[in-house]
């Protein structure tokens, strides 16, 4: 099935200027357009999107979030690539969870001061 940038900016809760931009930092070389030039996503290339948003959404920079596109669209000699990149985000999710925690922590103390 085929899904206009309209459909897809309303099903990720996204704005189709924010689906034009990542488009515009390369992020979705896999896209195809219609004879007019309209972005076209399939079931493919929405599992991707759902990746590259994870990877925002734990803070990857954008700039690592298209090195990890550019691999992937490179095929699997750059899988060793990919993982390490993806345990090093596991690694810093972790880490932001333990941050968040720390936070929570805190704040929960202040009812107890």
């Amino acid at each position: 099935m085929n899904y206009t940038i309209g459909q897809v900016a309303k099903m990720n809760h996204l704005s189709i200027s924010q689906i034009r931009y990542y488009d515009n930092q390369g992020l979705f070389p896999f896209l195809k357009r219609t004879e007019k030039g309209d972005r076209v996503f399939d079931d493919a290339a929405l599992k991707f999107l759902d990746i590259i948003l994870c990877l925002k959404n734990t803070g990857m920079p954008i700039k690592d979030i298209k090195q990890f596109v550019d691999w992937s669209m490179n095929g699997n000699d750059t899988i060793p690539q990919r993982l390490k990149m993806m345990k090093q985000q596991e690694i810093n999710v972790i880490q932001q969870i333990r941050d968040t925690e720390e936070n929570l922590r805190k704040i929960q103390q202040k009812f107890q001061d």
